[in-house]
């Protein structure tokens, strides 16, 4: 509950922010490109990862925000996560920011977690599902676990379906050392 806090504030904070200087889509659109940087980026999530001295940081993650075009707030935002040693949260503070922006949008947030990257036609299979559900208008944040081997789950609100190879095999090894 604590991390879905600071992940608001910071959320909050960035959009008024943007409102106020008329670049909320262009910011919309960043971070968006932040969180794909670093799920698709190995070296780039290696960084984030990293303890580095803050200044240290700040330079490397300048220089390489700036050569990916990045504008001037989300550098901004990335520098107040370093100074509040937050970089390591800084997919969760993407994660927020998105989920703050479909709340304000009336759209709803389905965080998928799968063990491999979406193809197009399964993100809209799955929308497509979703919406004969009664889901409305769905936003979709993806995150990849590889620990799941298989499947998904999918979180929705307090509810979580989880189709995962790996709760599967959970279940089973629980079950199997019930019977014995």
């Amino acid at each position: 509950m604590a991390e879905a806090g600071f992940a608001a504030r910071y959320a909050s904070a960035l959009y008024a922010l943007a409102f106020e200087q008329g670049v909320l889509d262009r910011t919309i659109d960043e971070m968006a490109s932040l969180g794909k940087l670093i799920t698709e980026s190995p070296e780039f999530s290696r960084l984030i990862r990293t303890p580095f001295s803050d200044s240290h940081t700040r330079g490397i993650l300048n220089e390489a925000l700036r050569a990916q075009g990045f504008s001037t707030l989300v550098l901004n935002f990335v520098n107040v996560a370093v100074a509040n040693r937050r970089l390591r949260d800084l997919p969760a503070l993407i994660t927020g920011f998105a989920a703050y922006v479909a709340e304000k949008r009336g759209e709803i947030v389905a965080t998928v977690t799968t063990a491999h990257a979406l193809t197009d036609l399964q993100r809209t299979q799955l929308r497509a599902r979703l919406t004969e559900s009664g889901y409305g208008s769905v936003r979709l944040i993806e995150h990849l676990d590889p620990a799941l081997l298989g499947g998904m789950t999918l979180k929705i609100g307090a509810k979580l379906f989880d189709t995962s190879l790996k709760s599967r095999l959970s279940r089973l090894n629980y079950s199997l050392k019930g019977a014995a």
